[in-house]
């Protein structure tokens, strides 16, 4: 389990494409605290590390995990934000994370205010993927709070969420621009709320 909030950033070393697999070297301030088998969360996506050599740490990613999220778009130089697995007797200063990817969304707008940014996000609505204004959402694997969800034509939905300046220096929102697909991992309370409403309402 997770919380959302990031500790550091990770950059993509390179990139090793072994059948349906990508194998990624990510470099970054904790690689050398990791150890192997150890969880952590890289864009919100759990991954199991696989190794730890001179400042770096490697994953392995299959090709469910590459097609679900944004994994399979990445390139060499990238960042990603990178949270180790929460300790049981720590703070929860973010919400439950589990690390499990439900959909992509798309960044449809950027606005730059006076000290802070909003950001828009567009994903395919299904009623398991609950919002509630307000509510916890985790985008790229940071914890936001959600702004003004609302469902559109096309069985599209979107919300927004506010960046203060901390987040936007210290995540890769400050890479982020109109048209990048981004992870999103749904309220996991609020899931089982809608899968039991389903099967009460069948």
């Amino acid at each position: 389990m997770f919380t959302g909030i990031i500790e550091a950033f990770g950059r993509i070393a390179a990139i090793e494409r072994e059948g349906s697999n990508a194998h990624f070297t990510i470099e970054s301030p904790v690689s050398q605290e990791l150890k192997i088998d150890q969880s952590v969360a890289h864009n919100g996506v759990c991954l199991t590390v696989v190794s730890v050599e001179n400042g770096t740490h490697k994953v392995t990613a299959i090709d469910e995990t590459l097609q679900r999220s944004n994994l399979g778009q990445l390139q060499v130089g990238d960042l990603v934000n990178l949270e180790r697995a929460m300790r049981a007797n720590a703070r929860l200063d973010g919400h439950l994370v589990q690390g499990h990817v439900d959909v992509t969304g798309i960044c449809t707008e950027v606005k730059t205010l006076e000290g802070s940014w909003v950001y828009k996000f567009d994903y395919p609505f299904q009623p398991e993927y609950l919002l509630v204004d307000k509510g916890s959402i985790c985008v790229n694997g940071v914890s936001l709070t959600v702004v003004k969800p609302d469902i559109s034509e096309g069985n599209m939905a979107h919300f927004s969420v506010a960046i203060i300046p901390y987040t936007f220096e210290h995540t890769n929102f400050k890479d982020l621009k109109k048209g990048d697909l981004v992870n999103l991992e749904f309220d996991v309370i609020g899931k089982y709320v809608a899968r039991h409403l389903a099967l009460y309402r069948a």
